[in-house]
């Protein structure tokens, strides 16, 4: 096809590209952009890019591969900025966002926290001291299974036998959804007035408390405390932050005035979203290293040393992130 056929043939699109680039720059310079119009560019942008491709190929003048540039790369611009944005946005809510909305709701994670240690260090203890009290929470089947989970003599701590021939990888998956779906409950237990997550987050502090008291009791705790010190840190305060979230909206059903509990409702949900985000990225991290760091057989000394500094991690990033200049974005 010669240049002057190839060009009639296209140039309705040409010029459709190059008016919606403008319309878009105009936008963007008052910060509003038309659904309809980001909709077409893709398919637009697509079409000139396969134009360029051919009039490169075919040699045609320079002049014209100059003018189908400019338009690839002003629709790539439009295209993919918008994305890079995105994940500005994402990186900065991590590293800012989520710990200081965390702090300006401290005092729900600190009663999250109560609720959640306090039974623990309770039934521990009373485990501990009386070993038959472990039957009171747990039936006898479940305190064999987690037994030999933890036994010394098991190739994977922490894996039950029907889960011991698993990769790394599969455990992985299942650590996400089991961690995600005790994160959601918990929050979502704030629907019921705070009742469900204040009952979450307690049986939680008692089962954790009973198994940790247990374990240490018939001498199993290396295996036991070598195993969840690593990930502890990540998935033990993530499940506290869901609970601080249900108990946000819990608190807005109990006390909704002067609003009205929707309204209430509403207002809160805002503020507890961004923890659960957080918590759910927290959670995923636990979950990681759950799969690949917590069952391996590196000497004990090193994952209390790790399991130490990932403590120390997690504190200093809740609880400094975004305190300064940086955060401010």
């Amino acid at each position: 096809m010669r240049q002057l056929d190839f060009e009639k043939q296209y140039r309705d699109q040409w010029e459709r590209l190059r008016l919606l680039l403008d319309d878009l720059d105009r936008s963007r310079r008052k910060r509003r952009q038309s659904p309809s119009e980001v909709e077409s560019l893709p398919l637009l942008y697509r079409q000139v890019c396969n134009h360029y491709a051919i009039a490169r190929s075919r040699h045609y003048s320079p002049a014209l591969e100059q003018q189908l540039h400019e338009l690839v790369q002003r629709g790539h611009r439009h295209l993919y900025s918008g994305r890079s944005a995105e994940l500005w946005r994402l990186v900065q809510f991590i590293a800012f966002g989520f710990p200081r909305a965390l702090r300006r709701q401290i005092a729900y994670f600190w009663l999250a926290v109560a609720l959640l240690a306090v039974p623990g260090l309770l039934v521990g203890g009373f485990c501990y001291l009386q070993p038959e009290l472990i039957y009171s929470v747990m039936d006898e089947d479940q305190v064999a299974q987690m037994e030999s989970m933890y036994d010394p003599a098991n190739r994977k701590p922490g894996r039950a036998l029907e889960r011991s021939a698993e990769t790394d990888m599969m455990m992985f998956g299942h650590y996400i959804s089991n961690n995600i779906g005790i994160g959601f409950r918990t929050f979502a237990g704030g629907m019921l007035f705070g009742f469900g997550t204040v009952l979450l987050l307690l049986f939680n502090g008692v089962a954790i408390g009973a198994v940790a008291g247990h374990l240490t009791r018939i001498g199993y705790q290396d295996t036991f405390w070598s195993f969840v010190c690593g990930h502890g840190s990540f998935e033990l305060t993530a499940i506290v932050i869901c609970g601080a979230s249900g108990l946000i909206l819990g608190h807005a059903l109990v006390a909704p005035a002067p609003l009205s509990r929707l309204v209430a409702l509403k207002q809160r949900a805002r503020e507890a979203l961004p923890l659960v985000m957080g918590a759910a990225f927290m959670l995923l991290i636990a979950a990681f290293i759950e799969a690949f760091w917590s069952s391996s057989t590196v000497a004990i000394q090193i994952k209390y040393g790790v399991a130490g500094l990932l403590w120390l991690l997690v504190l200093l990033y809740l609880g400094l992130a975004g305190r300064g200049a940086h955060g401010a974005g």
